[in-house]
């Protein structure tokens, strides 16, 4: 009899040091469930995105698209990151654009800039480009067509872009 009563204290007490607990538990169920159903939630959204990404990704072929493009030149110190060429590309784009009343010097070393900066482009980006090669007349329709295929790769430039949408008489 001694054991069993032994056995019923140990559980009285037991009940009694857990009796916070319960009331914490029943006064907090409903944000504990909340929580519960937020992770839940969340969980099968990622899981639904990777899901998603992943026929993507087979749909377009993604491995062959990147196959041939050399990642560790992204990782080089001395590159500079492509949203920097971006927006230098912008702000030069559109003082070349804006350079009716400035020197021809300043105008040159607008353009020099600008095509410098495209060429860093086309490097980072793997696009072939002979900016560098030519000059004059040839050099500007190598910049349109330049432009033209950062713009197909996904690197808009508005500057280049607003010389195409002029009105013709």
């Amino acid at each position: 009899m001694e054991v069993g009563q032994g056995l019923l204290l140990a559980l009285a007490i037991l009940a009694v040091c857990c009796l916070p607990a319960l009331f914490a538990l029943l006064f907090c169920a409903d944000e504990i469930i909340d929580r519960v159903a937020c992770g839940w939630a969340e969980w099968r959204e990622q899981s639904r995105e990777r899901r998603t990404i992943a026929r993507l990704d087979r749909a377009i072929e993604a491995e062959a698209l990147t196959r041939d493009i050399d990642l560790t030149e992204f990782d080089k110190d001395g590159r500079r990151p492509l949203e920097q060429l971006a927006t230098d590309l912008r702000r030069l784009g559109g003082h070349r654009l804006a350079a009716a009343d400035r020197s021809v010097v300043w105008h040159g070393a607008v353009i020099e800039a600008y095509d410098e900066r495209l060429r860093a482009a086309c490097h980072a980006l793997g696009i072939a480009e002979h900016l560098a090669e030519l000059d004059g007349v040839d050099r500007e329709i190598e910049r349109v067509r330049v432009e033209g295929l950062l713009h197909a790769a996904g690197l808009t430039l508005p500057a280049a872009r607003a010389a195409h949408h002029q009105r013709h008489p």
